[in-house]
């Protein structure tokens, strides 16, 4: 048994269900699944009753959630007393990016109640620029698609700097003079470094720097509908109303992308009314899986060729004890 098995099984009972807390964990499924399994074959005994519909703690697990919930804060407290880490850090986004920024915020206190953090939503002119000329020190923003690929689909390499279109194609011109970057790719549940700092380069905090961009677990978009219907996704959205955000919100460029042309019908600058929206019936949303799964009231449904959701976070190389922290709770 091992902190990993506890955390996964909190977050199931706390979700109440497996897609959902693999949603929380920027994992999959399966994943979340097989770790379930492995730690009930450890201890002896189910710890669910899994249903069609939902899933339920057993008496087991009922005993043990609590127990297993107290063991992970008393290992954030352990950590947090060997190397306390205190200061402040900056953290940039675009708007409407993440719908679980109060769970990001609330993990950092935890295990860093010493550490200050500051958000910002920039302005997608302004969001590449901010890590290098230190306006913030962490920028969270999506990408075009998985950090594996070019824009084309080809492999990226050959020696080329891949061109993120959008707030990543001004971190690209910070970048530039430095030698070309080595991309990786989020297979798993932790962040992936895809850019390596720059021996020679300008110092931290002018343009020139190193700076790095750690993709996130990705996902895909989905379409989220009145309560009830079909659980399959139009691959032709033009028959549709739909609600959608304003130019500048990194959902919108990624629905721009997936569906050139198609324009929202509706424009709203807030989740949570994009939800309400969709609820009463009077529109469809094209949105990221785990945002849907904060609205538990709406129809998750699933194109057959599901468009990315790829998130990443740009810094400077190599990172501070701050932005690790920060990095350690989006992992």
């Amino acid at each position: 048994m091992d902190l990993r098995q506890l955390a996964v099984a909190v977050a199931v009972a706390e979700e109440g269900g497996f897609t959902a807390a693999a949603q929380r964990l920027r994992t999959v499924q399966s994943t979340v699944s097989t770790v379930v399994r492995a730690l009930e074959r450890d201890l002896g005994t189910p710890l669910f009753h899994r249903t069609t519909h939902r899933v339920v703690l057993t008496p087991a697990g009922e005993a043990f959630v609590p127990a297993a919930r107290a063991a992970l804060e008393a290992a954030e407290r352990a950590r947090a007393a060997v190397s306390p880490l205190g200061g402040c850090v900056r953290v940039g986004m675009c708007p409407g990016l993440l719908a679980d920024l109060h769970r990001l915020l609330a993990k950092l206190r935890h295990a860093h109640p010493g550490l200050g953090v500051e958000v910002r939503q920039l302005p997608p002119g302004d969001a590449g620029c901010a890590v290098a000329e230190s306006t913030v020190d962490l920028l969270l923003t999506a990408l075009p698609g998985p950090l594996g690929t070019t824009p084309a689909g080809e492999p990226a390499g050959s020696g080329s700097h891949r061109a993120f279109p959008g707030p990543l194609g001004k971190v690209a011109d910070a970048t530039a003079g430095a030698s070309p970057p080595a991309h990786g790719s989020a297979t798993s549940g932790e962040p992936t470094p895809a850019v390596s700092d720059t021996p020679g380069a300008a110092p931290a905090g002018r343009r020139g720097a190193g700076l790095v961009t750690t993709a996130l677990p990705a996902e895909e978009l989905v379409l989220a509908t009145a309560p009830g219907g079909a659980r399959s996704a139009p691959s032709d959205l033009s028959g549709l109303t739909l609600v959608g955000f304003p130019p500048g919100w990194a959902i919108r460029e990624a629905v721009d992308r997936a569906f050139p042309g198609r324009r929202p019908t509706l424009e709203v600058d807030d989740l949570a009314a994009a939800a309400r929206i969709v609820q009463a019936g009077l529109a469809a949303c094209v949105l990221p899986a785990s945002v849907v799964t904060r609205f538990p009231e709406l129809t998750v449904r699933r194109f057959d060729r599901p468009p990315p959701w790829q998130l990443a976070a740009v810094h400077r190389s190599p990172e501070d004890a701050v932005v690790g922290a920060v990095l350690g709770q989006l992992g």
